[in-house]
């Protein structure tokens, strides 16, 4: 190896870097084209969730924010009984602590929480990141569709015995 080598490769890539046409996006003007399944922020479909805590739990940084009474209904049918609902009366996500990996989206059982695109949300005081439910409602209305299900893939396992069991019985209505 020749004394100055290093030097002479490092100011070459150097070079190359400097002639290469730049890539840089206006932001505001031009809004990027994000990747079909991009992670913004976390959106709330309040009607799905029972307040079961089980997002709050298993959030590694505690951001997740859930506060909830108990409410008394009236039996369905005359002499049941009464049942008890747990209705939700806060529910906030601190995203200055929020690290984004997704867990209470994938532990809620009733898909309450969904990803959103949405990433401008930016606050001048780390106080304001805290989000309520209202403000996690409105970015509900900005998750895509899911993909469509492929063709090629095999029917779960419910779903063929559920329709099995409806083919056979319409067999014996039909004998």
């Amino acid at each position: 190896m020749t004394l100055g080598s290093g030097l002479a490769k490092g100011l070459a890539v150097t070079f190359r870097a400097m002639t290469r046409r730049a890539v840089t996006r206006q932001y505001p003007e031009r809004q990027p084209e994000l990747p079909s399944r991009s992670r913004g922020v976390i959106a709330l479909f309040e009607e799905n969730c029972t307040v079961c805590m089980l997002c709050a739990r298993e959030c590694p940084d505690w951001c997740v924010y859930i506060d909830s009474h108990k409410e008394t209904q009236p039996p369905a049918v005359p002499g049941g009984r009464e049942r008890t609902r747990n209705v939700l009366d806060r529910f906030a996500i601190d995203f200055s602590l929020c690290m984004y990996c997704g867990i209470c989206i994938d532990v809620c059982p009733f898909d309450a929480l969904f990803w959103s695109p949405e990433f401008e949300y930016a606050e001048t005081d780390i106080l304001d990141l805290t989000h309520e439910r209202d403000r996690l409602r409105e970015w509900m209305w900005t998750v895509p569709e899911p993909p469509p299900l492929d063709p090629a893939a095999e029917e779960p396992k419910e779903v063929a015995a559920a329709r099995k069991a409806s083919e056979r019985s319409a067999g014996r209505e039909d004998a």
